[in-house]
């Protein structure tokens, strides 16, 4: 049975002796979501493992939405706040890369290591943990506070969160991202879109190629000129969030064969957005190009519409906004507080490099969100994929003093 009531700041020795009591619970669980392969589209059986830990725990409410994510409920109250992470990976790419199995979660020196150890399910075990802390020292007075089991975050960052709110699964005030930020609160990250430039050419015998066009020698300017972007892009930074960027992670032709001229070539745009930058700036810009001018090249903001793992397809387009809290906002003050707590210092203040669910919770919807997780994100999506296990101990301590340190703040 959870305690009555409690304050946060005095209740932080029994949560420090509790998360600590139970970190071996908390590395059990995450290695056995780690020898579960959860590609995106494929988290049926890791959503079931996260369920019976819930179970396990007494949360009061479960549910699995219709994309498949799996939310978790404990307290109740007007308060309502989400601890989210991600449950898919990325794959495992060449094994013989890896040093050690990937899917074994081996624990060594203080160190969990495996696919989704630090990307990032070792953050959801800590989630799960520190929520159970917080309902067993009754850290929770006014305040519901969900677990989000999301999907689908590494194939299409946020489509999580558009389900949730759009469908009206759930609206909380905040949403806390528990991606790795090295034990730091982080308050935004540079929003990202996916484009193509396409260049119609006329395809001729290979033999007698002047009596074609070349979509390939129609794109040669294109990519030159992609490049010169970036570094124009690289002389206007934000401050805080350093500059927007543009790559060519793809190109490809099409031609009746390889015996023939080229009639169209493709090239797939990465490209970065800092404070300020939206989708009809970015693609004003690359309309603008000399090379796209010039070879009447059509660009194109691409779609995402793949099958989760309950077989809905939820389409959305590839554009994820940039989100930025300022420092001063009760959101990050009360994140800040509550690190101070955990980490007993307080905690280096950020953004992420790389993209997170909060482009839907907060750059589609302004639900205010923040970030705090255990590992470094230089260990994503490489064959070290890690979590040091001290991280997991003083996530669970955060997630755990978390919800009275916002509520306080909400309740001015």
């Amino acid at each position: 049975m959870p305690e009555p009531k409690a304050d946060a700041a005095a209740a932080l020795p029994r949560v420090a002796a509790l998360a600590e009591r139970r970190t071996p619970e908390i590395v059990r669980f995450l290695r056995e979501m780690i020898a579960i392969p959860s590609e995106s589209g494929q988290e049926g059986a890791v959503v079931a493992r996260v369920r019976a830990e819930m179970e396990q725990l007494g949360f009061e409410e479960i549910r699995v939405d219709g994309l498949g994510n799996v939310l978790g409920r404990v307290g109740s109250g007007p308060t309502v706040i989400a601890l989210d992470g991600h449950l898919d990976t990325v794959g495992v790419g060449d094994r013989s890369t890896w040093a050690r199995d990937p899917y074994l979660g081996e624990e060594r020196d203080g160190v969990v290591y495996g696919r989704g150890a630090g990307d990032q399910e070792g953050g959801l075990a800590a989630a799960v943990h520190g929520a159970a802390i917080a309902r067993e020292l009754g850290l929770l007075d006014g305040v519901q506070l969900w677990v989000t089991g999301t999907v689908m975050e590494e194939d299409c960052d946020g489509l999580c969160w558009q389900y949730i709110l759009r469908e009206k699964v759930l609206r909380p005030d905040v949403v806390v991202i528990t991606e790795p930020t090295n034990l730091g609160v982080y308050r935004g990250q540079r929003g990202r879109m996916e484009m193509e430039v396409r260049t119609q050419g006329r395809s001729a015998h290979g033999s007698m190629p002047e009596r074609g066009i070349n979509a390939v020698y129609r794109m040669a300017p294109i990519v030159a000129d992609v490049e010169r972007l970036n570094q124009r892009l690289a002389g206007r930074p934000d401050p805080f969030l350093g500059p927007g960027t543009v790559t060519i992670s793809d190109i490809r032709a099409t031609q009746p064969s390889l015996c023939a001229v080229a009639d169209s070539c493709t090239i797939h745009l990465d490209r970065r957005l800092t404070k300020g930058e939206t989708i009809e700036s970015v693609v004003a810009e690359i309309e603008a190009l000399p090379g796209v001018a010039a070879a009447g090249a059509r660009v194109t903001v691409l779609d995402y519409a793949a099958t989760s793992w309950t077989g809905l397809v939820y389409p959305t387009q590839k554009y994820y906004p940039t989100w930025l809290l300022e420092e001063g906002d009760p959101t990050v003050v009360a994140a800040v507080a509550a690190a101070t707590d955990a980490l007993g210092e307080r905690p280096r203040l950020s953004r992420w490099n790389f993209s997170t669910n909060g482009v839907a919770s907060c750059g589609l919807f302004g639900v205010p969100t923040v970030g705090f997780g255990p590992g470094d994100e230089i260990w994503a999506h490489t064959p070290d994929d890690q979590v040091p296990v001290a991280h997991l101990t003083a996530a669970a301590r955060f997630y755990a003093l978390f919800p009275q340190r916002f509520a306080a703040r909400a309740r001015r």
